[in-house]
């Protein structure tokens, strides 16, 4: 059956929108309808090659929608059930698995490797991120579904498969904000939003966003923050002022840029905790001297899918929704179509906006 779908056609070349063939779910794999995808920075990271993932693909891997058909030894969905796409399986087998460090399972990515589709013209397709969320439909491994707790709406559920595990994970599993910490976030996009809502959530004090953009300041306050820094080779100096010269307890580095883990890292207090987030190029270099290290005390760590375990966060993070202490919508900045895709892209590029949602 042929739908539509974004297909990045090789590195560095444009998303183009055109319909693409799927097969009916095969053994331990479930066919679904899309309500809506996330469009996410780590899918900018893969048309650049910062991430490799084969090519040509179908990208997308933040997604949520309704269950049309499984194959054989499914058990956990059925048609009609609302789900939401898990990216990074986790395999249960590897050693990190064994340790319980789901998020950084060795196998979690191998399913992008794999041929799940075709164009018109015959041309082989790689599921991007494993899921291939940019499409009207798709076709996963089971392991890459989740059922969606009652009460959160599908087309906004969509959040939860990435940018919100990922920001709340950051806060509560990586960093672990506790009730009256103060905290900083560098970066206002979809990811920095949650982390914002998620340091609510903990209980910190003392919220500060930080980014370029001072248009983004209103979106940062609904999010939560208490403070709004644009972003300046002054940035740390500007965070100890707002707290008593101390600096905060924990800054979180949604962006993936040298220039920004440095400025977090000096906006943290002396045994603070800086979590990097953001995914960076090889060639952002990050330097620290031997002596500061030792002198402030502080603990740099990086963070993978917000360190979190899916299937365990998820119903959590449905409690936080249907009480309205996670307001999924205050994430989106533009609900768009898919044809809005590549415009989505140039304006991440550009650093406007928080989290554009594909609506189907």
């Amino acid at each position: 059956m042929a739908v539509r779908a974004a297909v990045l056609p090789a590195i560095g070349a444009p998303l183009e929108i055109t319909s693409v063939e799927l097969p009916e779910p095969g053994p331990g794999q479930v066919r679904l309808r899309l309500a809506a995808a996330g469009v996410c920075h780590s899918d900018l990271s893969l048309t650049n090659g910062t991430m490799r993932v084969p090519v040509p693909a179908v990208l997308g891997h933040e997604g949520a929608g309704t269950v049309l058909a499984v194959g054989e030894g499914v058990g956990h969905v059925a048609p009609g059930d609302c789900v939401v796409l898990n990216w990074a399986p986790s395999c249960g087998n590897c050693h990190a698995c064994s340790l319980g460090e789901v998020w950084l399972c060795a196998n979690a990515l191998n399913g992008a490797a794999d041929v799940y589709a075709r164009t018109a013209d015959g041309i082989e397709l790689h599921p991007g991120l494993n899921v291939a969320a940019f499409a009207e439909e798709t076709v996963v491994a089971a392991s890459c579904v989740l059922p969606l707790p009652e009460g959160v709406p599908l087309t906004d559920a969509a959040l939860l498969g990435c940018a919100v595990l990922t920001g709340y994970g950051a806060i509560h599993h990586a960093a672990k904000v506790r009730p009256g910490e103060t905290v900083a976030v560098f970066g206002v996009g979809g990811v920095g939003l949650a982390t914002l809502q998620a340091a609510r959530i903990a209980g910190a004090e003392r919220i500060v966003a930080v980014d370029v953009s001072p248009e983004k300041e209103e979106l940062a306050r609904t999010a939560g923050a208490t403070d709004y820094v644009v972003a300046s080779e002054n940035t740390p100096r500007e965070i100890r002022a707002l707290t008593g010269k101390q600096g905060v307890d924990v800054a979180v580095e949604c962006v993936g840029r040298a220039v920004t883990i440095r400025a977090a890292w000096e906006s943290t207090r002396r045994g603070g905790r800086t979590t990097v987030v953001g995914i960076g190029g090889k060639d952002e270099q990050v330097i620290f001297n031997a002596l500061e290290i030792f002198h402030w005390g502080r603990t740099l760590t990086g963070c993978v899918y917000g360190n979190c375990d899916p299937a365990r966060d998820l119903p959590v993070l449905a409690d936080h929704v249907r009480t309205g202490r996670l307001d999924l919508s205050a994430l989106v900045t533009e609900r768009i179509a898919l044809d809005g895709i590549p415009a989505a892209f140039e304006n991440m590029t550009a650093g406007k906006g928080g989290r554009s949602l594909v609506v189907f």
